[in-house]
């Protein structure tokens, strides 16, 4: 950690926060001769890449050329906008795709192994058009375990200091609103006014806040797995200089996680196989007014997840009977039907069993009425091979007790709302104008930049590499060091 005589002088930038964005950004501007200060108010680097699954998407990459794959970033483009309905940010996402490529390769040229039979056009999300989506065996960390060694070395050369353990408490400007450097707070409590040229904010979004996700948000987090440290101390840093956030209209969820108690945020107990291409449903899908409402085979995760945006809480319940649990190849992935039983025999809040369906509805607290009315459409669809919602695979009915039902409950582990900033990534204010000397990269752009009301394979790590490499490399003016 870096003492306070290290933290004097002017730096040329100060990076807040060390991870997929601020890493590359201080690496880049280290090795173009820079006086970089990067702050972390953790005790470690790496950021989210600690917790993220790491999916990377890039077009035109050395891999894709070795293994015959003709992509380009206009393609890329095309895709994105695609899966996000056009909701994306197209200027950001620009950005993002024409550069991609470039961060990728350099960061297999610093080591990075992606799966062997990488790229693939998805998993989890809509699919690309072509195989351009990479991640590594051991997911964020895999890409966490190449840039903090270039980190430690560019320290132990004297190119660069790293402050852990410090936090930011606000951002210095001048009589014109010009950012002139940070205030931070040490691990011991002492304050640092620390003068720099440029302050890049990389310090994530607020989805391990719960209190600010649910203000931001508009419901509850109910997910625990967002990395501890993503606050929103960025996003308030931002704001608190005239910048404002975005990104409200693209809130997102995605389509259900089971959470076997109702004490939120919480852990996922199990991961429930919903894509068809590797188990077809046998069971149905209602919300608390007991109706289905999606077509449970349909192949399109984004149409599944759009279905539940709609839906009371975001929640719903799996529903069957016993001959399916019989007969069907079990749900939730690794687990066998003993253990599926064996969650129902606890009797948790998410795992729910009665004799009749009236009575499955009370205790889930669905309508009965209207549960009752779809086990009876989808018995008959079943029965006449005309299911109301065009579903395909229906090979039992839900028939004979005893009757199932698993709670789910949509989530989000990402922060759709984010600081505005412009194509050269400097915060602006509301009236467009730019807030010199700040800049922004990575999750506190919001996903809602990058990826739109959608889940875009790869639009967020890549991303937040992306523009911290373009920041660190060129895109902030500098001097020479003193």
């Amino acid at each position: 950690m870096a003492s306070e005589h290290d933290l004097g002088g002017r730096w040329d930038i100060a990076i807040v926060g060390g991870g997929s964005a601020g890493l590359p950004a201080a690496i880049f501007a280290a090795r173009r001769g820079a006086r970089v200060l990067l702050l972390e108010y953790a005790d470690q680097l790496g950021g989210s890449l600690w917790v993220a699954t790491g999916q990377m998407s890039a077009a035109g990459t050395r891999l894709q050329r070795e293994r015959g794959i003709e992509d380009s970033a206009e393609l890329h483009y095309e895709d994105v906008m695609r899966i996000s309905r056009g909701t994306a940010n197209p200027d950001i996402v620009r950005l993002a795709v024409e550069n991609a490529a470039e961060t990728f390769d350099w960061l297999m040229d610093e080591g990075f192994e992606p799966l062997p039979e990488h790229p693939v056009t998805g998993f989890g999300h809509e699919a690309y058009r072509l195989p351009r989506y990479y991640w590594g065996a051991e997911g964020g960390i895999s890409v966490k375990d190449v840039l903090i060694p270039i980190v430690d070395r560019l320290v132990a050369e004297g190119k660069l200091t790293v402050a852990l353990r410090h936090e930011v408490t606000g951002l210095t400007t001048d009589n014109l609103g010009a950012v002139t450097g940070l205030v931070a707070r040490d691990a011991d409590g002492d304050t640092h006014r620390i003068s720099a040229a440029a302050v890049l904010l990389t310090c994530g979004g607020y989805a391990g806040n719960p209190e600010m996700f649910e203000q931001r948000n508009g419901y509850p987090q109910y997910n625990a797995a967002p990395y501890q440290w993503s606050r929103g101390a960025g996003l308030m840093l931002g704001e608190s200089v005239g910048g404002y956030a975005r990104g409200e209209e693209n809130l997102f969820v995605n389509f259900g996680t089971l959470f076997d108690t109702d004490d939120f945020p919480a852990r996922m107990t199990g991961r429930i196989e919903h894509f068809p291409e590797r188990r077809k449903p046998w069971e149905i899908y209602v919300n608390s007014n007991g109706a289905r409402f999606v077509r449970e085979d349909v192949e399109s995760v984004d149409a599944r997840e759009m279905a539940l945006l709609f839906q009371p809480k975001n929640r719903y319940w799996i529903v069957f009977d016993d001959a399916i649990l019989n007969e069907a190849p079990p749900m939730i992935v690794g687990w066998s039907r003993d253990d599926i039983r064996a969650a129902f025999d606890r009797g948790g809040p998410a795992f729910l069993c009665a004799d009749s369906i009236e009575a499955l509805a009370a205790k889930a607290g669905i309508d009965a009425s209207g549960l009752e009315t779809s086990v009876a459409g989808f018995n008959y669809g079943v029965l006449t091979g005309n299911d109301f919602f065009g579903r395909q695979h229906a090979p039992l009915p839900i028939a004979k007790g005893p009757f199932y039902a698993i709670r789910m409950q949509a989530s989000s582990i990402s922060s759709a709302i984010g600081l505005a900033v412009d194509a050269r990534l400097r915060v602006i204010r509301h009236d467009g104008s730019a807030i010199p000397n700040l800049y922004a990269a990575g999750e506190i752009l919001g996903s809602s930049q990058t990826m739109g009301k959608a889940a875009c394979g790869g639009m967020m790590v890549t991303p937040a590499m992306t523009f911290g490499r373009l920041l660190g490399e060129a895109m902030i003016p500098m001097g020479e060091p003193a």
